[in-house]
């Protein structure tokens, strides 16, 4: 072999090694890029358990559980409640809800689901590093930029992709939406064991990054029977079926008067298992007062299998109506915009239930209904609003009660508090039936409560403001302030005091919450 040959050979020998190193690089990178998408995906677990793993056979199960489905066909779709059980037992109950949705434009689907496997006492759950979520029939886009800002809440949300990984109650209904809806991005929430002040903090944060285009969805099932889930009220018999249709409906329809409070509880009292009981607080606590419950369709596992030794409920469930415009909530809760809620008619057919109610009650011992009272009530008085009822007796302060989440319709909420002012003010006596011509009877109608970040925030006049610290709260309507004649500083020393706390607290580790009215009285 010539030396020029051996050259040769070499240079052809170095250059194929020269391109199996490029080739190899470049499969290493590949599969870097494979790896490092497979890191930002949540691939879930449910499929081939929960569901197929088969694509066609899944979309081809799902569409005909949308085809048996009896559409209502209902417009301004803002959130839907469904179950979370496999496909088998739930999905079609599940249907009915998609069904009404299927179709339709959302850039955005906010995804309410218990917490199955991990205690999260006082906490909700988002992904930490999860971009997308993958099912047999593709993958979906997460709100990053909606995730972003939950996460500025440290003190209720925590972000964890493993407890997201193993939670079926939000994954479930993702096949479910692929089917249904073309294009939208999902903000998936573990909801945790929330008190009452958490429930509120929760919808406080989530109610602004909703809009027009936004759907909630709060996955739950109901009533879990039996000596499996240590949950067995009233024995297994042949009314069985019946009871537990009893219970069920009963929590639907505190679901249905949008009644957070009772529908808590009705848990309560009954024990009653609806494992999604706190995303189900959440949604009530956010809805509109011009939102319409529906009741879909109802199913239970053991009327499937026809043995109730163990039986889940199911419940499909749409709301209706319009979102407000959260992205500003100054601009929103202006009280040209509040004022616009009760006509004058309204406002003085509330102001006679008030007295009437007030009068009644002294009289008979008992609460009347409004057909008793001859009082009209119209559909503004329905809506579902915060009130107090504030008494006054020859200029002077004569009994203030109210109740300020809107968790009941005004009229019924009037009735109440018109009461419990006149009868349950700790500060006077009791009004008597002699008094009742020489009072004066002053309604304030609320917007829902909004946590605002600094007491900087608050508008003297016009704001209500809550204020909470240590377990300790106290609440001033908002024309306490500019009746009493105070500056901000003065309110909040005086709202501090009231709460039981120095004078100072409101300066440091203090919470606030504000509201807005729709005050009138009657002209005397």
């Amino acid at each position: 072999m010539s030396y020029c040959d051996f050259l040769k050979k070499k240079y052809i020998s170095s250059s194929k090694l020269f391109l199996q190193i490029i080739i190899l690089l470049f499969l290493c990178f590949i599969s870097l890029s494979v790896l490092a998408e497979d890191l930002y995906t949540l691939n879930s677990p449910l499929s081939g358990s929960w569901y197929t793993s088969n694509a066609t056979k899944l979309e081809k199960q799902l569409k005909q559980y949308l085809e048996n489905a009896k559409e209502r066909k209902l417009e301004n779709i803002l959130a839907l409640l469904l179950p979370h059980a496999g496909y088998t037992y739930s999905g079609q109950t599940a249907a009915y809800g998609i069904k009404e949705i299927a179709g339709k434009e959302f850039s955005k689907i906010i995804i309410l689901g218990p917490s199955h496997r991990y205690p999260l006492k006082n906490k909700i759950c988002i992904p930490e590093n999860f971009k997308a979520i993958k099912t047999p029939l593709g993958e979906i886009e997460l709100d990053e930029t909606c995730i972003n800002q939950l996460n500025q809440n440290k003190d209720i949300v925590i972000c964890n992709d493993n407890i997201q990984y193993n939670e079926h109650s939000i994954q479930i209904e993702i096949p479910l939406l692929q089917v249904a809806l073309k294009q939208f991005k999902i903000v998936p929430i573990v909801v945790g064991q929330l008190d009452s002040n958490h429930i509120s903090k929760a919808a406080s944060i989530l109610k602004p990054l909703i809009d027009k285009n936004t759907l909630v969805i709060v996955s739950s099932d109901f009533t879990h029977y039996g000596e499996n889930y240590n949950y067995k009220p009233f024995p297994l018999n042949f009314q069985t079926e019946e009871k537990l249709k009893e219970y069920d409906m009963a929590a639907v329809r505190k679901i249905t008067d949008l009644d957070v409070i009772g529908f808590n509880n009705f848990l309560l009292k009954t024990g009653i298992t609806v494992c999604g009981s706190n995303p189900i607080k959440i949604l009530l606590s956010m809805l509109p007062s011009n939102t319409d419950p529906v009741l879909l369709h109802y199913d239970t596992s053991g009327k499937q299998m026809n043995d109730f030794t163990n039986s889940v409920s199911y419940v499909s469930m749409a709301f209706t109506g319009t979102w407000t415009d959260n992205l500003d909530k100054k601009e929103n809760l202006e009280s040209k915009q509040t004022e616009e809620v009760l006509t004058k008619q309204d406002k003085e057919n509330l102001l006679k239930l008030a007295r009437k109610t007030l009068i009644y009650y002294i009289k008979n011992k008992k609460m009347p209904i409004p057909e008793e009272l001859g009082i009209k009530i119209t559909p503004n008085m329905r809506k579902v609003m915060g009130v107090f009822v504030t008494l006054h007796e020859f200029g002077m302060l004569r009994g203030c009660i109210g109740e300020i989440m809107p968790t009941r319709p005004l009229y019924e909420a009037v009735m109440d508090q018109a009461v419990n002012s006149g009868l349950r003010d700790y500060r006077f006596p009791q009004v008597k039936e002699k008094e009742i011509p020489d009072l004066v009877f002053e309604i304030s109608a609320l917007t829902p409560p909004v946590i605002v970040s600094s007491y900087k925030d608050i508008v003297l006049g016009k704001d209500g403001i809550i204020i909470s610290k240590h377990g300790h709260h106290a609440v001033y309507l908002p024309q306490v302030a500019p009746e009493q004649g105070w500056n901000i500083e003065q309110t909040l020393s005086h709202l501090s005091l009231k709460a039981g706390l120095p004078s100072d607290a409101w300066k440091k580790d203090a919470s606030f919450t504000t509201f807005q009215a729709i005050v009138f009285n009657e002209e005397k």
